[in-house]
């Protein structure tokens, strides 16, 4: 399998619909007085409720990574304060300005590519000793030689290499190229909606800080919209891990559950088991178990006819047909089990796995490897006036699997059928 192949828009979709709201709002000549006074508040309040979501739930970078948006939001604020009020800029301006726009995606960049262990204390003082370490010391020289220190941050080191567009330090402009290649290599190797917005975030900051001083609400703005962006990731993995079955991908348990219960009058539910799973365990490994629940979910998730599979639990699956009639389900549900009777799994060494999806092709045109065949079994369920919730149609598809166990498997069974196993057509495109 190519490692692009997990790479999802939906991912970056969230963060770039804030990333782009909080761009054209910081453009912006005028807000309003209530989205002013919202965006005055709101990173403080996103520290606070995000950071206590972090801490209870163990989000050690996540925590870190908005602690350290905060910290540069509320120093160049102090600063943006002061211009608007006096009409000039503070005496440290320049050096506190130059020190964020170094220090922000330095640390950014850092604690975005931390991976967490699974020692949660050490890793959170570990974190706190880098953010105090690096702040002592930046805070250290700008009291003891501010001087020299604004100068050694000025100074264009490669001029063939300086724009008239570079508004922040030339330092600054290769941490940020270097953690958003860290973050980019990050996310391609672990496609994630956290490791999308950490990358977006990051960008977000790097068009947010040449701008402070020029755009009136840029800073709050986009500060806001980088830890909202970080918050959202979060509680959307959250979701993810809730609601959604790690090894085959599918909605788990807890999806059907909420689905059920907005299910109308009229609809089908197919239960789908696969034949002989305890066989396959014993024999090949739990690795070929687990490789053969992701060949029958990836099967499932094409289901046509309005149909969508969840995992029920262990070997079993559900299939959900809202508004549908049990005639309108069973060809599509035919086409399913047909189509995971046509795989055969080919079963190789885990030390000579193909490299890409081409090497795969090769080997496959011309190996010997064993194979093995999968084949399902599926009880369908149509809601019944003497079936007045989904948890009884359940029970009906439960007892329909059963009959097709019984009639041989590999094959459909209706509740209340008395015969043999039905026989289909595929059904007209």
């Amino acid at each position: 399998m190519s490692r692009f192949a997990a790479v999802r828009f939906s991912h970056f979709l969230p963060s770039l619909l804030l990333l782009g709201c909080g761009m054209l709002a910081a453009s912006l000549p005028h807000l309003s007085e209530f989205f002013t006074s919202l965006f005055n508040v709101l990173p403080t309040l996103l520290l606070l409720l995000g950071g206590t979501f972090c801490l209870v739930y163990s989000r050690q970078r996540e925590l870190f990574l908005l602690l350290v948006l905060y910290l540069g939001y509320f120093l160049l604020d102090i600063q943006l304060d002061h211009y608007r009020s006096e009409g000039q800029v503070r005496p440290d301006a320049a050096l506190v300005f130059h020190l964020c726009s170094l220090l922000l995606p330095l640390l950014y960049g850092l604690y975005a590519a931390w991976q967490e262990r699974t020692h949660l204390v050490q890793d959170l003082v570990a974190r706190a000793a880098v953010l105090l370490a690096l702040g002592g010391v930046a805070l250290a020289l700008a009291q003891r030689h501010p001087e020299a220190l604004l100068q050694w941050l000025s100074v264009i080191r490669w001029p063939a290499l300086h724009g008239e567009w570079m508004s922040l330090v030339q330092l600054a402009y290769p941490v940020f190229l270097l953690g958003l290649i860290l973050l980019l290599v990050q996310y391609l190797r672990a496609p994630r909606p956290l490791h999308a917005a950490q990358l977006l975030g990051l960008c977000g900051v790097l068009w947010m800080l040449p701008q402070t001083f020029s755009l009136p609400h840029a800073l709050h703005v986009m500060s806001s919209q980088v830890m909202l962006m970080l918050v959202a990731a979060v509680a959307h993995e959250a979701y993810q891990m809730a609601f959604r079955d790690e090894l085959t991908g599918l909605p788990g348990r807890r999806a059907l559950t909420e689905r059920l219960q907005r299910l109308g009058r009229s609809y089908v539910i197919a239960m789908a088991d696969v034949d002989h799973f305890k066989k396959f365990n014993d024999s090949h490994g739990h690795d070929v178990g687990d490789q053969v629940l992701r060949l029958v979910a990836s099967q499932l998730r094409k289901v046509g006819g309005g149909g969508k599979a969840y995992r029920y639990g262990g070997e079993e699956f559900t299939l959900v047909f809202p508004g549908k009639t049990l005639e309108e389900c069973l060809p599509h549900l035919e086409v399913v089990r047909q189509a995971v009777e046509d795989y055969h799994l080919q079963l190789r060494d885990k030390n000579s796995r193909p490299q890409n999806d081409q090497q795969g092709r090769q080997r496959r045109a011309g190996t010997s490897a064993a194979q093995v065949s999968v084949t399902v079994s599926i009880g369908v369920a149509e809601r019944a006036a003497e079936q007045g919730s989904p948890q009884q149609v359940i029970k009906a598809a439960d007892q329909a699997l059963y009959s097709a166990k019984s009639a041989g498997r590999n094959c459909i069974r209706s509740h209340g059928q008395r015969r043999g196993a039905i026989k289909l057509a595929a059904p007209r495109n």
